[in-house]
């Protein structure tokens, strides 16, 4: 008699634990994907807003105005907009406390900018955890389905008096579609979070860069209005 091997048939007749393992790691990759797809979007925006931001800083619009811009705009802007105006507020508050020492208004401005990066790169790293944990949990999770159903199966066959092939395949192809599951979650989620760390290094290496110029953008004009009043 032929046997209806299809991978929803096995399913349907294996153990609960084996049902419980597929069901979860079917749950996972599900949860993984929503992860996955929603990484790819935010990235995507943050580069398009970084670059619009960088070109419009380069194109020698005053900083003030600038300022005030990414101020309005605080909430809906990039992260390197956010990060220049923490730098540009710390800086006209030690202004506006008529703090004339070069060095300290720099260094106030630098460490607005370093906390405001670390915040932004806290959410870039959103779900890159969840991603590293299904692609390194989600094969042992399948492997241990497996090793049940492989149990199972045998503990069935030990009643009976003569074991064929027919009657050992089943036990043992639905035990083995939980490994293939935990393989399904996994592979996927070490892909996309190699490739997210990637991606987010070259985010954080611009933003880093932008802290840097911008710091020396303050640095000329502190430079040119400490030259000022020798002039006259």
């Amino acid at each position: 008699m032929n046997q209806d091997l299809s991978i929803v048939q096995l399913m349907l007749n294996a153990s609960w634990v084996v049902q419980a393992v597929v069901v979860l790691l079917m749950v996972v990759s599900v949860m993984s994907w929503a992860a996955i797809f929603r990484k790819v979007f935010s990235l995507k925006r943050v580069r398009a807003h970084n670059d619009d931001f960088e070109r419009e800083f380069w194109s020698g619009t005053n900083l003030n105005d600038l300022y005030a811009a990414a101020a309005q705009s605080a909430k809906h802007g990039g992260p390197m907009e956010r990060i220049f105006a923490s730098g540009m507020r710390e800086y006209q508050k030690l202004r506006e406390r008529r703090i004339t020492d070069n060095g300290a208004l720099l260094d106030g401005a630098r460490r607005a900018m370093r906390a405001s990066f670390q915040r932004e790169l806290d959410v870039l790293e959103t779900n890159l955890s969840f991603l590293a944990s299904v692609g390194s949990v989600s094969p042992y999770v399948g492997l241990f389905g497996t090793v049940w159903g492989i149990m199972h199966a045998f503990t069935g066959l030990a009643s009976l008096a003569q074991v064929t092939l027919a009657t050992v395949a089943p036990g043992i192809a639905e035990a083995l579609v939980a490994t293939a599951i935990g393989l399904f979650a996994a592979i996927p989620a070490v892909v996309f979070y190699n490739r997210f760390a990637h991606d987010i290094d070259r985010v954080a290496n611009a933003m880093e860069t932008f802290m840097e110029e911008f710091s020396n953008i303050l640095q000329r004009n502190l430079g040119a209005q400490a030259q000022t009043p020798s002039g006259h």
